[in-house]
Formats: C-alpha cells, structure tokens, sequence
C-alpha cells in the first residue's frame, strides 16, 4: 500500500464524502458471495465489498481500499477481525476523523 494515499477511517454514513479515494472501515459480515461480502457498518448501514476474500459470517473484517460508490468499496486488504469488536468505539472514531477532527488523520 502507498504511505502516501493515507486510508481515511469510515462508516457507512461518511463513505460517500470518500468517493474515488482510498478507505478504511470495518464491517460485520452477513454473506459471503464468492469474492464479495456484504455486512453491516458499525453505523448499522449495509455495505458491499468487492475484491475480498472469504470471511466466515457474522466475523468483523476490516477493509483498506478505494471507495466506489456510496455504500461500496473495492478492496485491497482485508483483515479478519473474529467475532467480537467494540463497533460504538470505531464508529465514534469514524465521526472525529471525519468531523471536528478530520486534519488529525489526513
């Protein structure tokens, strides 16, 4: 990955600001469709993964890639998570680095 392109820490609801850029955001997983997986946001929203790997369902997975579409991002890593992460802290974290606080992670 390019330290140059710094993945900006989303949800759902904040992906659309992102389009065309890379990305970064964790979501639980709720199918699996052969090299595209469709989960919740820790926003509660429903996005869809392109490019990724298998991850059993209901894991939590975490997706660095480039923002596609407003509930979509194309894939470049994927990190399996398990079956327990705390989505209330990540999506606090997405709305500083998104809002008030959006110069800290540029």
């Amino acid at each position: 990955m390019d330290p140059s392109s710094p993945a900006m820490l989303v949800n759902a609801e904040t992906l659309k600001i992102y389009l065309g850029r890379r990305v970064r955001a964790v979501i639980q997983v709720t199918r699996n469709e052969g090299g595209t997986i469709i989960g919740q946001s820790t926003d509660g929203q429903q996005l869809t993964i392109r490019g990724a790997q298998d991850v059993p369902l209901s894991h939590f997975v975490e997706v660095i890639g480039i923002a596609d579409g407003n509930q979509s991002i194309r894939a470049e890593i994927c990190t399996d998570f398990g079956d327990s992460f705390d989505t209330v802290a990540y999506n606090g974290l997405c709305q500083l680095a998104s809002g008030k606080f959006k110069s800290f992670f540029l």
